[in-house]
């Protein structure tokens, strides 16, 4: 895996069904070494800092793999990386192989996956397609939040080598498709599983413990 782009960005406000909301979903590639925080990028600012930054999401990947099939389907050749509102665009990111509890090392940082993204509306607002949630949903290829263990700098061009491996094994994709697709075969049994991985984020171990609660 390698470290194509590093995009960041400061909230900006946009006209939203009439109304006037602030994103920082608008990221742009930058060609110079980063910092990254416990927190975020340097100089990369979260809008609704409710459901987006903290210590379980303060840096978001996303795989350079997946943007032909999304040039494709959404008709738009000029998706460019930073366009679906991720930090990093890195080759060969797969969440069905990638899992909760990995640790990444990028540059001179550590990195740890927490979670799989469930996209807003925004995300439709950066790609111009109202549909885009739902799209992004049906597809399975979300990206994948991180968790900061070792602050440092990096660069485009970095290696992405995966140097500690979760110990449930589960995979980023599994335990997304165990909560949202329908036709996943045996959600509970990755759901039992999952929410047992201490690394997995608060948010999601929330959402997995009251779905196994209702019985769904």
């Amino acid at each position: 895996m390698l470290l194509l782009s590093i995009n960041t960005s400061r909230p900006i406000d946009v006209d939203y069904q009439g109304k006037t909301i602030s994103t920082g979903i608008f990221k742009k590639p930058i060609d110079a070494p980063v910092f990254v925080t416990q927190a975020n990028l340097k100089d990369d600012l979260q809008a609704d800092l409710k459901n987006h930054g903290g210590e379980h999401k303060a840096v978001y990947a996303f795989s350079s793999d997946h943007y032909p099939y999304w040039r494709n389907t959404l008709q738009n050749s000029e998706l460019k990386p930073g366009s679906f509102g991720e930090n990093l665009t890195i080759s060969g990111f797969d969440e069905s192989t990638l899992h909760i509890g990995d640790q990444l090392s990028i540059g001179q940082c550590i990195l740890e996956i927490t979670q799989p993204r469930v996209p807003c509306f925004k995300l439709g607002i950066a790609v111009g397609n109202k549909n885009m949630p739902r799209l992004f949903i049906e597809n399975f290829a979300t990206g994948i939040y991180l968790r900061v263990l070792q602050e440092g700098v990096i660069e485009t061009g970095n290696k992405v080598e995966v140097i500690k491996e979760g110990t449930s094994r589960v995979s980023v994709q599994s335990l997304f498709r165990a909560y949202y697709d329908k036709d996943f075969q045996d959600p509970r049994s990755v759901l039992e599983k999952v929410v047992l991985i201490p690394e997995l984020s608060a948010e999601w171990s929330k959402k997995v413990t009251a779905r196994l609660a209702a019985g769904n």
